[in-house]
């Protein structure tokens, strides 16, 4: 490891590497980083994933359309991650059925690789997808990871399945398939905690002012977007994971002439009031080329998305628009037996993907796959774009297979299978978890201590302490979140506000409302 510059009061401090960006790559970046022996220091100029990290679809899929576009080593190395991530943090992630309708009449988008050789060996098909070609690329998503824990696809008859209860009767085949969902912001979290406790800095509402490299090492300029303080760090190298913003970090911040771009994509979500009664997600396939999921949500919920639709500036607010609500309301609607409507609707998000720059033709045809540009070996920065949640891991190691050499840091890779921070029991273990918390505390009910383990798993005993009684958890906010729980928050996963607590760290907005929202808010500014 780089020994640090002696310094005085006026020398700057020194780390091994400086990370922009405290989204899932920031973070998972910074993780992998300190444990292999460099100081790291991360800012983020807003909260953890307080961007595109919290306004995911909340899968590690492996992407099955991907396979559309002969994307097959993304799709083959995130089949992978599912399980190996799936083993490290199985409060948070867990394993979902995926029910894939199918109508021998259905269309498909005719402009994936997939369709262009389709309609050349078969042209008669006229854009239909034949049940054999769909089973075929399920058993292809079943085998290409080296599947072991998730179960594997089978067929479903809907006439007689529970799944087919809710749908419009001219389905009557599906396929059944294996993913995972993840809290996704929770997972930005927790790698930034596990990065802290192996040595990190992570200073949160800090942003990126200027980097210049001097000397061999990088002069970087923060600023507290709170009381406009300023700080200088040197860094021997510089990692930009800005996400949508990483253009705007390689021209303004590092002051680079670098050719690579961002194509900036929309996707938006809705949340409905529970649209069926079982566990199980469903994937639909439109026309147009677009696939939505429909998925069982905070349990009494139900998620729908995403769209695909280009947005022109990082810094402009990204919103689920009305027509965007729309839009997903009538695609649901081809396949549920009831139409989904706009009243229907308690809740939209939206989120910017900043995806490499490819040059496709459409935001839908755009790579999801990470790219990686390593400039100025000397005093490198490493600019990141694009990526999927469920690869941010390979996505680190991969970042790192580039700096550590430069470094002098260990080039072997350590973090498959680390448990993060309360994930540190089976993958199969939630239940028994569940029961032990109620045992050890009769006050709380199947519903709150469910939600205590699926949001922070082990560490749930340490936010209980020795309480007797709901009241010796302090002031209760509504829906059981209580003071013992905010502090909690506040003082290890750096929320700082009611909208970090009840829309990242946990989803609880949607059972609170705008008052006891607003009374939490308060509590916390007074907390500080």
């Amino acid at each position: 490891m780089f020994e640090s510059i002696p310094m005085d009061s006026q020398t700057p401090k020194t780390v091994d590497l400086f990370v922009i960006g405290g989204g899932i790559n920031g973070c998972g970046i910074a993780r992998d980083a300190v444990g292999r022996g460099l100081s790291v220091e991360l800012v983020e100029m807003n909260d953890l994933a307080s961007a595109t990290s919290s306004a995911s679809t909340k899968l590690f899929h492996g992407g099955l359309r991907y396979l559309e576009y002969f994307e097959l080593r993304l799709v083959r190395e995130a089949l992978i991650e599912r399980e190996t991530l799936l083993r490290a943090m199985p409060h948070i992630s867990w394993p979902m059925r995926f029910v894939l309708p199918f109508h021998k009449d259905m269309r498909f988008d005719a402009e994936t690789p997939a369709s262009r050789v389709l309609s050349g060996v078969m042209p008669w098909l006229k854009g239909r997808r034949p049940a054999w070609m769909i089973r075929m690329g399920l058993f292809l998503y079943d085998h290409l990871g080296g599947r072991k824990i998730l179960p594997a696809t089978r067929s479903l008859d809907l006439r007689t399945d529970p799944a087919g209860q809710v749908l419009d009767d001219r389905f009557e085949k599906a396929f059944e398939y294996s993913d995972c969902w993840v809290q996704d912001s929770r997972l930005v979290v927790l790698n930034a905690r596990d990065a802290e406790a192996r040595g990190a800095t992570i200073r949160t509402r800090t942003r990126a002012v200027s980097a210049e490299c001097t000397n061999g090492l990088w002069q970087i300029v923060t600023e507290d977007t709170q009381t406009g303080e300023q700080t200088t760090t040197q860094a021997r190298a510089l990692v930009n994971a800005a996400g949508p913003w990483v253009e705007n970090v390689i021209r303004g911040v590092v002051g680079s002439n670098a050719k690579e771009g961002v194509r900036l994509v929309r996707g938006s979500h809705i949340v409905t009031k529970r649209l069926f009664d079982h566990d199980r997600c469903y994937f639909f396939q439109g026309q147009d080329g677009r696939i939505i999921f429909a998925i069982p949500y905070e349990r009494d919920f139900t998620l729908i998305g995403t769209t695909d639709q280009q947005h022109v500036s990082p810094d402009e607010k990204p919103t689920c628009t009305d027509s965007e609500a729309q839009y997903l309301c009538d695609f649901a609607s081809g396949y549920f037996k009831t139409p989904v409507t706009m009243d229907d609707v308690v809740w939209r998000y939206s989120g910017v993907r900043p995806l490499y720059d490819d040059g496709a033709s459409s935001a839908t045809a755009a790579t999801r796959d990470y790219v990686l540009k390593l400039e100025n070996p000397g005093a490198p920065v490493l600019n990141v774009f694009g990526g999927k949640i469920t690869t941010y891991r390979r996505l680190a190691e991969s970042a790192m297979s580039k700096l550590a050499p430069l470094l002098g840091a260990s080039e072997e890779n350590w973090t498959a299978g680390v448990a993060m921070p309360g994930g540190d029991f089976a993958v199969d273990g939630v239940d028994a978890l569940i029961g032990a918390l109620m045992q050890t505390y009769p006050f709380l009910d199947l519903n709150w201590a469910t939600r205590l383990v699926r949001t922070y798993g082990t560490d749930a005993r340490i936010i209980l302490g020795d309480a007797t009684t709901a009241q010796d958890l302090g002031q209760g906010f509504g829906a059981a979140l209580t003071e013992a729980e905010v502090r909690w928050l506040m003082q290890r996963e750096y929320a700082c506000s009611a909208e970090d607590v009840v829309w990242r760290r946990t989803k609880l907005g949607l059972h609170l409302n705008e008052a006891q929202i607003v009374s939490l808010d308060a509590w916390m500014a007074g907390a500080v």
